[in-house]
């Protein structure tokens, strides 16, 4: 059962929590393919509510299925609804709780309300848990005191779910009862105004599923997981919904299959170990679609723009997640936000070494009583400075109490325990802000930006030790075709050597993936088959070169074709005409040109900004320059064209031949001049779009 989208809640019967994020409060978390977005704090139930239905209402127009789970019983044990309703019909109980409960931001009737349903019962209970000051007829404050009440302790899910509570107690240390009371009748009003079917009460035939879920069945994958300085129920609510969303239809099919059961049940229950070690990513994210190549049917020849725009809409990420101390991140991409776990700096410091005191000086000569004792990284000064005193500071020391400037040493003269100088001098001067570069709980790097150099000083100066990064995309590379060998080896008149493989190899190492190279294979689709088999196996893509086109010797169109996934893309442009992809046990297959400049061509245009968002990035652009043109040509119309080319003296030449096959205008050129699909001339002296390599990530 697909669904386009996830969402989770972790509810509360508590009253409003103020504006500030906070434990034991309302949270929600949305997530699709396997990504999770930021949790979002709602501060009591009319807030939440509001929210939730908004964003049903955005995900409904957005033409997105979704999977709603919230973490409270949706249901009580067989006989309740009996007593309450007449019947066991949950949605009557449902219904009953929307009537008659009344709830405000800081105050509601859930206590009260519980009393009068114990008062249908015969004895004492079934609930208990009263927590006001006020004693409530027929509802005691321990459920020791209840007696004869006649209903089961729990209902099947808790029997069977370790550690779970019973819907019956309404406060104290894992009280869930007023939970249920507080949230049946929003989830009352959800359904009646989405017509959201709900599981396991109903076929899941809307477009909205409305599900009870239980984060606890994943509390080892939470504690092991969680970020320091998250809040556990933002983070639980985080990774539930990124597993959820992450799971293959065949096992989100599992969790769903439960029969109609009027108490309700927890999604998950008794598959604990698959949700564990599916959000600890022991479980690969689900597959690419079958179609996720198709172009929609229309003109013959395939515009760049046309291309990289289904690429962008239908990839996504195919890697799994880890977590990795800061220091070995470098290159990976980031699975979740990185956030500033403390402020930098971490308070207020000198820029400079100097003199602090409090400012600002006025105009003319400044006379200042130095303190015993200074500032130093490191070794921040334990008093405070009093006004007209001044004190020893060097760079990167803490400002003591009661100094907020610094005059520079070499603009002083000391003596006799005094400091003189110049002024004027403003407050601040030489100084810096506490967090005035980053503030505790910011985010400081975004998930999906493939790590640097420079990232891993940001993230190590704010404080974070590990990241949730992406595993390294394995990218199989491949050659094909009976002609070629390997350099080194004899070759006849009829061979060529393999430059594609060594190329693509090396290309997809310095994009920061892990290279698995899958050799030459000959124009025999037996043996291919055989080879991408095994490639499926151990790689998360593959990039082959030959092969690409609808000849019959294009064994590699063939063999897609025959998997119902192949897209045969007839560029408009040059070089690199035919670009074969597809699907081969649901692992991404880019067949790239065999010559090698429209290899590597197709490589940097289509392929680089492919892989980086089926690595876990975010989609990649390159970035052009106009320059002035050192060259003329005649342009024809219909096809965009790429040009080796290289910066001389202010303009771009490009190489003597755009022959596909002259391999040497790659080590000639420094990057790729960039010529519109429609017809041009160009002169000398002309703008044109230069794209150095460094655009490219190489």
């Amino acid at each position: 059962m697909t669904f386009d989208t996830v969402l989770m809640v972790d509810w509360s019967g508590g009253n409003d929590r103020g504006p500030t994020p906070k434990k034991d409060a309302i949270w929600v978390c949305a997530a699709r393919a396997g990504m999770s977005e930021e949790p979002v704090y709602l501060r009591n139930r009319q807030v939440a509510e509001d929210w939730i239905a908004a964003f049903l209402t955005a995900e409904r127009a957005a033409g997105r299925r979704v999977l709603a789970g919230f973490d409270f019983a949706f249901g009580y044990p067989v006989g309740f609804g009996k007593t309450l309703t007449g019947s066991d019909d949950p949605f009557a109980i449902w219904d009953w709780f929307a009537e008659r409960v009344e709830d405000a931001p800081g105050s509601n009737n859930r206590f009260d309300l519980a009393g009068q349903i114990n008062g249908l019962f015969s004895g004492l209970g079934p609930f208990w848990g009263n927590g006001l000051k006020r004693d409530i007829a027929d509802l005691p404050r321990k459920g020791r005191d209840r007696n004869g009440h006649q209903m089961p302790e729990k209902r099947q899910a808790e029997e069977q779910a370790k550690g779970a509570f019973p819907v019956w107690q309404l406060s104290g240390a894992g009280a869930v009862g007023s939970q249920v009371i507080m949230g049946l009748p929003m989830l009352a009003r959800l359904r009646q105004r989405f017509a959201a079917s709900v599981w396991p009460f109903e076929p899941l035939i809307s477009d909205i599923a409305i599900v009870e879920i239980w984060p606890s069945l994943i509390s080892k994958a939470v504690a092991a997981t969680q970020p320091e300085g998250r809040i556990k129920d933002a983070h639980q609510v985080w990774l539930l919904a990124q597993t959820i969303s992450g799971l293959p239809d065949t096992d989100l099919d599992r969790l769903l299959k439960t029969p109609p059961n009027p108490e309700g049940s927890i999604l998950g229950l008794g598959h604990e170990q698959m949700l564990t070690d599916a959000a600890l990513g022991k479980l690969a994210p689900p597959p690419l679609r079958n179609d996720c190549f198709a172009m929609p049917q229309g003109a013959y020849w395939t515009p760049v723009d046309d291309a990289l725009a289904h690429l962008k809409a239908q990839l996504r990420s195919v890697t799994g997640t880890e977590d990795l101390p800061v220091s070995e991140a470098a290159g990976r991409f980031l699975a979740q936000d990185a956030k500033a776990m403390r402020s930098h700096p971490p308070a207020p410091n000198a820029a400079v070494d100097g003199y602090g005191f409090a400012g600002p000086a006025g105009e003319g000569a400044q006379n200042y009583r130095l303190v015993d004792g200074r500032s130093a990284a490191g070794q921040p000064y334990p008093g405070s400075v009093s006004k007209g005193q001044a004190i020893r500071i060097l760079t990167g020391a803490n400002l003591p109490d009661g100094v907020d400037t610094v005059v520079l040493q070499e603009d002083v003269k000391t003596g006799n325990g005094r400091v003189a100088f110049h002024g004027p001098l403003k407050r601040g001067a030489n100084a810096r802000d506490a967090g005035e570069d980053m503030r505790a709980g910011a985010v400081i790097i975004s998930a999906g930006r493939q790590l640097t150099p420079a990232d891993l000083a940001t993230i190590t100066a704010a404080g974070v030790g590990q990241v949730s990064a992406r595993k390294k995309l394995r990218v199989g590379v491949l050659s094909t075709g009976d002609e070629l060998r390997d350099a080194g080896t004899p070759a006849g008149p009829g061979n060529i050597y393999d430059a594609n493989r060594p190329m693509l190899c090396a290309t997809a190492k310095g994009w920061g993936y892990q290279v698995i190279d899958l050799g030459r294979a000959p124009d025999d689709r037996p043996t291919l088959r055989g080879i991408l088999d095994d490639a499926a196996n151990s790689c998360d893509v593959i990039l082959t070169s030959g092969g690409a086109s609808a000849g019959d010797e294009d064994h590699m169109s063939a063999l897609l074709e025959g998997t119902g996934t192949l897209a045969l893309w007839r560029m408009a442009i040059k070089p690199g005409r035919p670009l074969a992809l597809g699907l081969w046990q649901d692992t991404p297959v880019f067949g790239l040109p065999g010559n090698p400049v429209a290899a590597m061509v197709c490589a940097l245009i289509f392929a680089q900004p492919a892989l980086q968002v089926l690595a876990g990035g975010e989609w990649n652009d390159p970035q052009g320059f106009m320059v002035p043109a050192g060259f003329s040509k005649s342009k024809k119309d219909g096809r965009r064209e790429y040009l080796r080319a290289r910066i001389n003296d202010g303009r771009v030449e490009i190489f003597a031949s755009e022959g596909s096959g002259r391999v040497s205008g790659l080590s000639w050129a420094t990057g790729l001049v960039e010529l519109g699909d429609q017809a041009q001339q160009i002169a000398p002296g002309d703008p044109v779009k230069f794209l150095p390599f460094g655009s490219f990530n190489l």
